[in-house]
């Protein structure tokens, strides 16, 4: 996301991102993924709930998607960070407009499933 907040801007919406942990997780996140938009801090996971956010499993971790997904993301220069105080913890993608008006969902089924950046930019048009 933080590659694509220009194109966000343009587009006339801001990005903000909800995370787990304490301010000092948060603190470490946001230095090692070099995000400059707001990071909400949900340690209780109420935002989680309230979206119906998943969890993973160890399964999970064996599985093809998952493979595929951590390849992808070694070869566009992403790593995994410190694990939080929920790692099987599945997130979500969520645009929303004035007057509580939901453009764009995308719930993760999976790790690594994550809503394609050039899909939330088309909601947005």
């Amino acid at each position: 996301m933080r590659a694509h907040e220009d194109d966000f801007r343009r587009k006339g919406t801001n990005i903000a991102a909800i995370g787990l942990g304490d301010n000092q997780y948060a603190r470490e996140f946001r230095t090692q993924a070099g995000i400059t938009f707001p990071l909400l801090i949900d340690a209780d996971r109420k935002a989680y709930a309230a979206a119906e956010l998943k969890k993973g499993s160890l399964l999970g971790l064996i599985k093809r998607e998952t493979f595929a997904a951590r390849e992808r993301a070694k070869s566009g220069g992403h790593h995994q960070h410190k694990l939080g105080k929920n790692p099987f913890q599945l997130g979500g993608s969520f645009i929303f407009g004035p007057g509580e008006v939901d453009i764009f969902a995308h719930v993760s089924q999976n790790f690594g499933d994550n809503a394609p950046v050039s899909e939330l930019l088309q909601s947005l048009s």
